[in-house]
């Protein structure tokens, strides 16, 4: 441990106390690097992941016009559906009056 700390095989004229300050900085910034490496490690994962949806949503909006091309035909498809249900009625108020007769 006291060669790992430069209390031994130190260079001349610092005191063991230096030494040792010197490798504890050394020691917090490959702390701080690690630190630094995760975080940017996670912003670009975050950054790719963001990316990818706004592709979706972009293909969405492209699929967009595709979806409501044919929005036109349900005023058209409403009226006939309103003339197929009225001949319905016709239908059932007759088959009722021939049944109960």
């Amino acid at each position: 441990m006291i060669l790992l700390l430069g209390y031994a095989g130190g260079p001349d004229g610092y005191a063991p106390e230096e030494i040792t300050f010197w490798w504890v900085a050394i020691a917090m910034g490959v702390g701080v690097l690690i630190v630094v490496i995760l975080l940017l490690s996670s912003l670009v994962s975050m950054v790719k992941s963001i990316r990818r949806s706004v592709a979706e949503v972009r293909d969405t909006l492209r699929a967009l016009p595709e979806n409501t091309a044919n929005a036109a035909l349900i005023p058209i498809t409403a009226d006939r559906l309103d003339s197929v249900l009225a001949e319905g009625l016709q239908h059932h108020a007759f088959l009722t009056k021939v049944l109960a007769g």
